[in-house]
């Protein structure tokens, strides 16, 4: 186009030039068709393989993002954990300070009247196969 501009200048300008602008539009008409052409030929392929690609890339982003989730409920849990921990802590140490036994300390009580009742039975037992002697005492009389 500039090799027909500048062959042009050396001639009568006002025709060749008016025939050169004319030409380069019907040139840039004519590309615009084949773009065009070109575009709805290879559209629905273009499209397909963009779809083809968006699938793709959901399916990373989405297995990026479960990875994200289960590491941060990883790390959440960890420290819930660990303010339950505290929590219970706290509680335990303000019931010792109130002087409400724990649970261990019920589980210990409840075993030591077990052994005591094995221990009553087993005198109870005994007293009931002998004879009961009762101690009298003498008085006299004067």
């Amino acid at each position: 186009m500039t090799k027909k501009l500048k062959e042009l200048a050396g001639e009568d300008q006002g025709a060749g030039l008016a025939g050169t602008v004319r030409e380069s539009a019907h040139n840039i008409w004519l590309a615009g068709l084949g773009a065009f052409a070109k575009a709805q030929d290879e559209g629905s392929k273009l499209f397909d393989s963009l779809v083809k690609e968006g699938e793709i890339v959901q399916q990373h982003a989405r297995k990026t993002a479960d990875e994200k989730i289960a590491e941060v409920n990883t790390m959440a849990s960890g420290t819930w954990e660990r303010l339950e921990q505290v929590f219970e802590d706290r509680v335990a140490r303000a019931l010792r300070g109130l002087g409400v036994p724990t649970g261990q300390d019920v589980e210990e009580l409840s075993a030591r009247v077990g052994e005591l009742t094995k221990v009553v039975q087993k005198l109870a037992n005994k007293m009931d196969g002998k004879p009961t002697t009762t101690r009298r005492s003498s008085s006299k009389i004067n």
